[in-house]
């Protein structure tokens, strides 16, 4: 099964144009995400045992690479985290798999004027502690997501709104420092998961007596989600359970186990023999095994995502743009996509695929010329090359594409040592500008080139935010700034399309390809599906008997 995104660009625009001169007050097809991300992945950015092993038909079992880093929506910015986050804490709209804004615990909304939006909230909800939903939780979750002190990643979602006002029980006022369009999709991102007051309260409890932010949050997530944590065993796995007291239709899974397989090859054997009912991500070399299994096949979904290969710029060389376009220009993206993503995946020009609102497609990338590049790192003073490390996480996909740009990169005298780092100490190294090279997705989870561009070029957003290549460039700042200010569409893209320019010609990264997201999927299993964000849809999930 493969959704098509290609609807995406056509609508995006009237449907968040329309929204701002429409409430909107149907029911939600689907629950809240993104999530990205990120992903992210990841940027990067997942189960008990089916029928087949003879496990519980009452238990779900994700198979995922990475453990969640934790339990706060926001608290971290990967994809992992986010596909746990996002089954526990609900968020005011929510995307459908064409990317259009639905209702979830906001039931309508319209924009008062350019820079005030309003929202009517669902009255029936309560938190999994035992908190009632209302607009002062909503004010609680934005207000801590702002506040400087908690130091969210995530607060770059939502740093446009100035004001989060109570009207009344139900109701909630939004006001922006500038009129900003995506505000919906920024809202429907799982990064605006609605987090119970009293949790809120607690966690603010620790920081005064020392301990991180998060720190109570991540031990008690009470969020108003169909699934609530039961347990999470660091680095093994997380387990939540139905949330009995759900205010929509219950979920049929009385648990979901996202279980923490690092190999590609296990997670393909867990789905064999089913001790796993999903898997992800399968590996393309993979995917013809699991379709020709007998009780499982391949799920196969659009993303929003890109795979880019980063320069650390604040670090020599790869504070010369020449050094970076150089390694950019001697790396054969073809042989990254027909050969190890076998074809599964289309080649990236810049930050932002097709699929995005903003991208153009009047921007060339840097081609593939090895000569080219040779002559560049003379000018740059590196005639004889020089040595470096690329890192990656302990992912089979990641760390074939390093050997690949390993003897890529060899051709013109960069001699690189591959380093592979464990998903959490890989997450904090990048974000401390530890690195030289490094690899990692990204997913543009909103649909929306200001989330594609600005958290992970802008300079305000170094480290854990999004620009772990630690890019600075004030025009580039400029125009982002003024591109998430500007109401007219036309102008907006146009902004972006200078961006999008500037990027390929500073190349901060390699914009290596998007991929397409490659699940396994036991035949028991019904009902699932996987967002363009990159996050899992379990509220339809059923495994029949």
């Amino acid at each position: 099964m493969k959704l098509s995104l290609n609807i995406f660009r056509t609508f995006f625009l009237a449907v968040l144009f329309s929204l701002a001169l429409t409430a909107c007050a149907s029911e939600p097809d689907e629950n809240s995400e993104d999530a990205a991300e990120d992903s992210e992945n990841s940027d990067t950015a997942e189960e008990g045992e089916g029928n087949n092993g003879g496990g519980s038909s009452e238990d779900l079992v994700i198979a995922t690479a990475s453990d969640a880093t934790g339990m706060d929506p926001h608290g971290s910015n990967d994809v992992p985290s986010s596909n746990v986050q996002t089954n526990i804490f609900e968020t005011l709209v929510t995307q459908d798999e064409n990317m259009e804004i639905q209702p979830n615990l906001a039931t309508e909304w319209e924009q008062i004027d350019d820079t005030t939006w309003q929202f009517t909230l669902r009255e029936d909800v309560t938190f999994h502690d035992g908190a009632e939903f209302n607009a002062e939780a909503v004010k609680a979750t934005f207000d801590r997501i702002r506040d400087e002190d908690v130091g969210s990643p995530r607060a770059f979602l939502y740093e446009m709104v100035t004001e989060v006002n109570v009207v009344d029980d139900y109701t909630v006022e939004f006001v922006t420092e500038f009129p900003f369009a995506p505000l919906p999709a920024h809202l429907a991102h799982s990064g605006g998961g609605i987090i119970s007051p009293d949790v809120i309260e607690e966690d603010y409890a620790m920081m005064e007596e020392g301990e991180d932010p998060g720190s109570y949050i991540d031990e008690n997530p009470a969020g108003t989600g169909m699934f609530k944590l039961q347990e999470w065993d660091s680095g093994n796995e997380v387990v939540l359970e139905k949330n009995e007291d759900y205010w929509g239709e219950t979920p049929d899974i009385e648990t979901v186990t996202f279980q923490v397989t690092p190999e590609d090859l296990t997670r393909v054997a867990e789905l064999d023999t089913g001790a796993a009912d999903i898997i992800f991500p399968v590996s393309p070399s993979d995917t013809s095994r699991v379709d020709n299994m007998e009780n499982a096949s391949m799920y196969v979904q659009d993303s929003l995502s890109l795979e880019y290969i980063s320069f650390n710029t604040q670090k020599e060389p790869f504070d010369d743009k020449r050094v970076r376009q150089a390694i950019s220009m001697a790396v054969d993206k073809d042989q990254i996509v027909d050969g190890i993503m076998e074809g599964a995946a289309t080649k990236a020009v810049a930050p932002i695929g097709e699929n995005v609102f903003g991208f153009s497609d009047e921007v060339e990338g840097l081609p593939y010329d090895p000569e080219q590049a040779q002559e560049l790192l003379a000018e740059a003073g590196y005639e004889d090359g020089f040595s470096t490390t690329l890192w990656t996480n302990d992912d089979r996909e990641r760390q074939d594409i390093a050997e690949v740009v390993q003897q890529q990169l060899q051709q013109i005298g960069v001699e690189v040592e591959i380093e592979v780092l464990e998903w959490g100490a890989y997450l904090d190294s990048t974000a401390e500008g530890e690195h030289d090279m490094f690899i990692l997705g990204w997913s543009t989870v909103t649909g929306d080139a200001d989330y594609g561009m600005y958290p992970l070029f802008h300079s305000d957003n170094h480290g854990e935010p999004g620009n772990r290549s630690f890019y600075e460039n004030e025009e580039v700042d400029s125009l982002l700034e003024e591109a998430r200010r500007e109401g007219d569409e036309e102008k907006r893209a146009a902004l972006y399309e200078d961006v999008m320019e500037i990027l390929v010609e500073d190349a901060p990264m390699i914009y290596s390809h998007h991929d397409d997201y490659l699940v396994g999927v036991s035949d028991d299993v019904e009902g699932f599906w996987k967002h363009p964000n990159g996050l899992y849809q379990l509220q339809d999930v059923s495994i029949s008997e």
